[in-house]
């Protein structure tokens, strides 16, 4: 068993999403190596720093991303793996750059709880409170929109009239 910690930058951007790995980030790498019967046996983590955009308010953002690892290296032979060992060494590129890449969120936001962008201005929502005064989606409800809460309670304790 073998252990190592590594310091490497990133050869290009990983991910094509709002969120990716860009060129030359640092990946700070920890890696066990085990010899198995099968082949060599890697596990670890990386860690890096994600850079993008939140898919609600479009506001720049940056996330750490710290994913595990583990997979066999099977040594040739006759059944097909996914992962060789090559002349007595293992290429960790492919695995790292697909556990990071798998671990982005698709949908990145800047807080859990970001508001977005307000849909008429198009201005973010959590830089403006908005307007106070909304105008109605359908100009039919224009007339409800001078009642009020205190308004309902007006029309149920009037007395009721009967018609003739």
């Amino acid at each position: 068993m073998r252990e190592h910690s590594l310091d490497l930058a990133t050869p290009e951007k990983w991910g094509e999403g709002l969120l990716s790995i860009p060129e030359g980030e640092t990946l700070e790498l920890d890696v066990r190596l085990e010899s198995v019967h099968e082949g060599i046996l890697v596990s670890g983590t990386v860690d890096t720093t994600a850079t993008g955009v939140c898919g609600r308010c479009l506001i720049d953002i940056t996330e750490p991303v710290e994913v595990e690892f583990q997979e066999l290296f099977a040594y040739p032979g006759d059944e097909a793996s996914d992962y060789d060992v090559q002349d007595d060494h293992v290429d960790l590129e492919n695995l790292v750059r697909d556990a990071i890449v798998l671990s982005l969120p698709f949908q990145p936001v800047c807080q859990p709880d970001c508001p977005g962008l307000d849909p008429n201005t198009g201005e973010r929502l959590t830089e403006s409170p908005g307007n106070t005064e909304q105008t109605p989606a359908d100009p039919r409800w224009a007339a409800l929109q001078q009642y009020t809460p205190d308004d309902g309670d007006a029309l149920r304790a009037a007395p009721k009239t009967e018609k003739s």
